[in-house]
């Protein structure tokens, strides 16, 4: 495909690092001319200085036989404008950064109409994966398939909890639900698990379920935690507004400390049902104050990674059952397991992947598409959900009699609303939902599953 890249901030540095290796013709443009020549000699694109909205710049970057168009600058109305330049300058196909709260309902009523194909917020993203982290407390990250009726959750294997010493057949035996582990993260390892596999303590554990099946399942390994309802939020930025705002409607008892007056109180008017605090976040004698020792949650988002890191240590040295922090830089996740911080969010990294995942999908012009994709294990790890619309010879034969390639799982089939955790007598057929793990890379159909 040929794509042209808008801005090449974290986000869009991040997209074209993931996209560069995926075969296609990319071509960036900002208004730094450091920036561009810093990305083409790494990247090896295309680059235009100037601006990404002008119709000149546009052509320059041969917007007539661009596929797609991604605007990712600072500026929402730019990236907003932009899209709608794209479009009657011919391409099919833009996607939008918009970040602003108050364009939300707005922005997607008149999406078609401003020539958006996709919109993505950072924020709002982010948001709702510390929502379903806090949401289903046993978990250290969860992915939705299906229309969240399949989840891909990670777990630890805990000393003390039902999976240590087991092996895949053993347990299949013991246990009264049915879940399929997908991966196994071991001491930096992956390993996608035969039925000899057996756990350790420390086993970052990945596995599909329905989501009526999970608590179950974690109540019978001993897994299952006590709901959280106290959570305390550190920087109230877009995410920690968005954060705010969906937890209480959940009925969460949520606490917002932010540091400037004037953004506290516009926190303030805009979420009632939070207890809203100016401070400092970061202060050791506020977060006592505001009774840490019996937050049940605590979620890290200022503007500073290595805060945002110091105060979740803080959180966990005081016993609260999950902290979470936001952490922009690659550079510091080597050190975060080492630090006792498993919970950790990127912004950048959960955009690139929605991004990524709609962008196979439009490039795949075969019937089996991709829906979702996600990117587990620091990126070794690929869960993609296919749209199986077209007749293929591996159907309606038992995934026993098929080969599959190495490493490579059918982790779950969707069958007309119902969840099929698949076993070596289970059969893919036309119009399922199929979700397949593997370490390859830049799988774009189900038939690149098969041998």
């Amino acid at each position: 495909m040929n794509i042209i890249i808008v801005g090449l901030g974290t986000i869009g540095e991040t997209i074209l690092k993931n996209l560069s290796r995926e075969g296609h013709t990319i071509t960036i443009i900002d208004e730094d001319k450091d920036i561009i020549e810093t990305c083409i000699e790494r990247y090896d694109v295309y680059g235009v200085v100037g601006n990404g909205a002008c119709i000149d710049i546009l052509n320059e970057a041969n917007v007539v036989n661009t596929d797609l168009a991604i605007f990712l600058t600072n500026s929402d109305e730019l990236n907003i404008f932009a899209c709608l330049v794209a479009k009657k300058a011919g391409v099919t196909n833009t996607i939008a950064r918009v970040r602003n709260p108050d364009y939300r309902q707005q922005i997607m009523d008149m999406k078609d109409d401003l020539g958006i194909s996709m919109i993505v917020n950072p924020e709002k993203e982010t948001a709702q994966e510390i929502f379903n982290r806090i949401n289903l407390p046993s978990v250290i990250q969860v992915e939705h398939f299906a229309k969240g009726r399949v989840l891909l959750v990670e777990i630890e294997a805990e000393e003390g909890c039902s999976l240590i010493g087991e092996t895949l057949i053993s347990l299949g035996k013991k246990l009264n639900t049915k879940v399929l582990v997908c991966a196994v993260e071991r001491e930096n390892e992956v390993i996608i698990p035969s039925g000899n596999f057996m756990f350790k303590v420390g086993d970052r554990v990945h596995l599909t379920s329905d989501a009526s099946t999970l608590n179950r399942f974690l109540n019978e390994v001993k897994l299952e935690k006590s709901p959280l309802k106290h959570i305390m939020i550190v920087g109230g930025g877009k995410t920690g507004f968005y954060l705010a705002e969906e937890l209480s409607k959940k009925k969460f008892n949520v606490k917002l400390i932010e540091n400037n007056k004037s953004d506290a109180e516009e926190l303030a008017e805009l979420l009632p049902k939070t207890t809203i605090i100016l401070g400092n976040g970061t202060r050791h004698d506020l977060l006592i104050e505001e009774g840490i020792e019996a937050t049940d949650a605590f979620v890290a988002l200022t503007k500073i990674d290595e805060e945002n890191m110091i105060a979740s240590m803080f959180a966990n040295k005081m016993r609260v059952k999950k902290a979470i922090a936001q952490i922009k830089s690659d550079n510091l996740y080597g050190m975060l397991a080492e630090l006792g911080l498993d919970n950790n969010v990127s912004p950048k990294t959960i955009v690139a992947n929605r991004i990524i995942s709609y962008i196979r999908a439009l490039a795949n012009k075969r019937g089996s598409n991709i829906l979702n994709l996600y990117r587990l294990v620091n990126n070794q790890v690929e869960a993609i959900e296919f749209s199986a619309k077209t007749n293929e010879d591996f159907y309606d034969k038992p995934l026993r009699s098929l080969r599959t390639k190495e490493n490579c799982l059918i982790a779950c089939i969707l069958r007309n609303n119902e969840v099929i955790i698949p076993d070596g007598n289970s059969c893919i057929k036309l119009g399922d939902n199929v979700v397949v793990v593997t370490t390859h890379k830049n799988f774009d159909d189900l038939t690149d599953v098969f041998e």
